[in-house]
C-alpha cells in the first residue's frame, strides 16, 4: 500500500496518458484503501500536467537507485 504524497514509478506503459514504465509521479489521493490512486505526473517541456488514477498494480514504490529523467522525446 502507498501513502499519500509518496513518490511512485509506473510498473507499466500508458500510451494512452504519454507515460512509460519507469516515469515517477506523487500519490495525491488514495481511494478506498489502497484499491486505487490518484497520481500526479510532472509535465515535461510543452506538455500538461497529468493526473491519473491507477490500480496499485500500476505503481512500485522509488528506490534509492531510481533516477528522474526527462525521459525521450515522445
Amino acid at each position: 500500500m502507498f501513502d499519500d504524497l509518496q513518490i511512485v514509478a509506473l510498473t507499466r506503459d500508458l500510451p494512452e496518458q504519454g507515460l512509460s514504465i519507469g516515469d515517477i509521479g506523487t500519490i495525491v489521493h488514495v481511494y478506498e484503501d489502497g484499491k486505487a490512486y490518484e497520481v500526479e505526473f510532472p509535465p515535461r517541456t510543452g506538455q500538461n500536467l497529468r493526473l491519473v488514477t491507477l490500480d496499485p498494480n500500476a505503481l512500485r514504490s522509488v528506490g534509492s537507485r531510481d533516477v528522474a529523467t526527462a525521459g525521450a522525446a515522445r
